[in-house]
């Protein structure tokens, strides 16, 4: 008799055990904080796209000097401005926490901003080098650079537009609710004036 008690206990404790659940469960998934958590995996992927062409940049910078060097009668000027933004560029400390801290989101973009100019630039002195620019080696480092550049401005857009989702699931409600208590707020995102958002002309 004892035994057919337990068996019936046993059921009604694990019912029990699971309203429990899907009564805490309602409120979270009723504030947004479920849909809090997946707008932050966005965020979280999109910049983690920004960093990887970012340094992907970066890295092709030292072979174009390189080749762009070998031509005795460059502007040595110009090189040293595209080699102290990329060195400015590489000493930079960049993790995740600067998708939450808009001085260090600022600052990122600045030292990237200025690497773009002075690629701009190098590219402009370049057109009155045609020796260099017929080079297979340039070449193949131009079309390497304009491609990043390519995927830099794709990055970039994705990145506004999660954070856009993002900023408007923590202050709508009832999704703002979720996202105090996981003490999410408003996040920064790039401000680039007018044009700063188009990559270089990379001509062949």
């Amino acid at each position: 008799m004892q035994n057919d008690q337990r068996k019936v206990r046993t059921p009604r404790r694990t019912l029990i055990a699971l309203l429990g659940l899907a009564l805490l469960a309602a409120p979270l998934a009723g504030c947004g904080y479920n849909e809090v958590v997946e707008r932050d995996e966005d965020v979280k992927a999109a910049w983690a796209e920004v960093e990887n062409q970012y340094k992907r940049r970066a890295d092709l910078v030292p072979n174009l000097v390189n080749v762009v060097k070998g031509n005795a009668n460059f502007e040595k000027s110009t090189l040293e401005s595209v080699v102290e933004a990329r060195s400015k560029v590489a000493g930079m400390k960049v993790d995740s926490s600067v998708v939450d801290d808009p001085a260090k989101l600022k600052q990122f973009e600045a030292a990237q901003q200025n690497l773009s100019g002075a690629l701009s630039r190098l590219m402009v002195v370049v057109e009155r080098y045609p020796e260099l620019k017929a080079t297979e080696s340039y070449r193949d480092l131009q079309a390497q650079l304009e491609g990043t550049e390519n995927r830099i401005t794709v990055a970039r857009k994705r990145f506004i537009e999660s954070v856009a989702e993002y900023n408007k699931t923590v202050q709508l409600f009832p999704s703002s609710i979720g996202a105090s208590m996981r003490g999410k707020s408003v996040r920064p995102t790039f401000s680039a004036p007018a044009g700063l958002d188009k990559p270089p002309e990379v001509k062949f």
